[in-house]
């Protein structure tokens, strides 16, 4: 129901509904590996996201207790009040603008780069980001990827000890309807 309202609230925002794509089931993949530990990864499938082909409007929203570790153990503490806390912050966000969306044919097949810039929410911080995406048009659909890092202290976030990457590498890929 959730997902339901975001995606609504996503879609209706702005000129007409053609203009958006959505999906619920985008992936986001937290790597916080070190040489120390291998296991801090994990992936959420369940991700709710949209893009505004004409505005250039971009966003998603992660359910915490949605990223799946290959440890119980690890996802557990991941969950746990002493790091992402999933029951006081359950969701992570990220809204934002392609900056050069202009350069996007969304009609023609094509692989475009483009530049994106918004606010990534985490563990309740907000924090601007910019980076790059992909996007794939072909045959009509979209699909848009896009790799970054965060600095876990700018979301109060601790390093376990050394055996979380200060700087853990986060992935964004969906294919939108």
């Amino acid at each position: 129901m959730k997902k339901a309202i975001l995606i609504l609230a996503l879609a209706t925002t702005g000129s007409v509904f053609a203009q958006k794509k959505t999906t619920t089931s985008a992936t986001v993949k937290f790597d916080a590996t070190t040489k120390l530990d291998a296991l801090p990864v994990a992936e959420n499938k369940t991700v709710v996201a949209l893009i505004d082909t004409k505005g250039g409007t971009v966003a998603f929203e992660a359910q915490i207790k949605g990223f799946q570790f290959g440890n119980p153990m690890m996802q557990e503490h991941f969950n746990g009040p002493k790091w992402m806390d999933s029951e006081k912050n359950p969701t992570s966000t990220f809204k934002g603008k392609i900056t050069n969306v202009a350069d996007v044919k969304f009609d023609q097949d094509g692989t475009y780069v483009v530049n994106i810039e918004g606010d990534l929410t985490m563990h309740g911080i907000s924090k601007p980001l910019t980076g790059k995406a992909t996007i794939v048009v072909k045959a009509g659909a979209v699909s848009a990827t896009s790799d970054f890092t965060i600095k876990l202290a700018d979301y109060s976030l601790g390093n376990a000890g050394g055996k979380l990457a200060d700087e853990p590498k986060i992935t964004v890929s969906a294919d939108f309807k």
